[in-house]
């Protein structure tokens, strides 16, 4: 099957090019390497530095390449940058996930959508969150990937396609930069195993639902194999809170921890875990790396020099 990876070069995009790629996929990956790194990507993996914000551009590649799917995983992913920037993450966020969706209508490829789960719900659903939960998101990120969503589903209805939503949790694992502004597991490992003391914005008894690359990556797998349209949680089902993160770490690394605290941020949630059983149901999908074990894939892959090419 001939496959393009939106946000290709990225932490996730990269992991999903290799799993394809080990079917025996045609993969290829689009990215504007604003932040991700063609080092990542197999040399197998043909690369166009391409943004979703560029329509003619990228309806340029999807038509050479005319792929029969699309996983749309660029994205701008920060909450505090879309906050601070909300037009700027409108404009990747739903204005790109449009130019996806026109691509993939005129190439005639089915799209997969890279959604949120956790900035999605807002602060007064359930935990854990099913997918029917009315999304009220407290960011303009989440707003946008609801809007995208939307889009996604309009398509289908208009246009009488079959694209599903993944609605990831938060994601982690090898290749995710350490030193970056967003991805706690990497950078608390980090600074675990250098000796600096961990930053916890709030009271650290805000929770997320942490869920392994692996396991996201086999998501996009089963939800491209089910070829259905369908909107589904990826995720464990499960609440960890930032004290607890921080917990494992240190017993992961053998070096307790003491961190600062600082105050909470603006747009961010106070709980958030998904619920799952629809991926198992309909996808067959469900998480298999407990967060202690996904955690010193981490701590291994930052100890070895945290280089691109680490597998899963």
């Amino acid at each position: 099957m001939r496959v393009v990876v939106t946000g290709g070069a990225g932490f996730i995009g990269s992991h999903l090019t290799d799993a394809f790629l080990a079917r025996g996929d045609d993969v290829t990956a689009v990215d504007d390497l604003s932040a991700g790194r063609p080092g990542r990507l197999d040399d197998r993996v043909s690369v166009h530095k391409v943004s979703v914000t560029d329509a003619a551009g990228l309806a340029e590649v999807v038509g050479s390449v005319r792929p029969e799917l699309i996983c749309h995983l660029a994205a701008q992913i920060d909450v505090r940058a879309s906050v601070a920037h909300p037009a700027a993450d409108g404009q990747t966020n739903v204005i790109g996930t449009i130019n996806v969706l026109e691509a993939a209508r005129m190439a005639g490829a089915r799209v997969v959508l890279c959604s949120t789960g956790g900035a999605l719900y807002g602060r007064d659903a359930p935990i854990p969150s099913l997918e029917d939960v009315l999304p009220l998101p407290e960011s303009p990120y989440g707003i946008a990937k609801h809007c995208a969503e939307q889009y996604v589903g309009l398509y289908n209805r208009l246009h009488e396609t079959s694209h599903s939503v993944l609605r990831l949790a938060n994601v982690y694992g090898p290749r995710q930069d350490p030193s970056g502004e967003s991805g706690v597991v990497p950078i608390f490992c980090s600074q675990f195993l250098t000796g600096v003391r961990p930053t916890i914005f709030g009271d650290g008894t805000q929770t997320r639902d942490y869920v392994y690359v692996g396991d996201a990556v086999a998501a996009f797998l089963a939800a491209t194999d089910t070829r259905r349209p369908g909107t589904w949680n990826i995720g464990t089902g499960s609440e960890v809170s930032v004290l607890e993160l921080a917990r494992v770490i240190g017993e992961v690394t053998g070096k307790p921890a003491d961190p600062i605290f600082a105050p909470a941020r603006a747009g961010e949630l106070k709980r958030s875990a998904l619920a799952v059983e629809r991926a198992g149901r309909d996808l067959g999908w469900r998480p298999k790396t407990a967060l202690a074990r996904g955690v010193r894939a981490v701590c291994d892959w930052i100890g070895a020099g945290a280089p691109d090419r680490a597998v899963v």
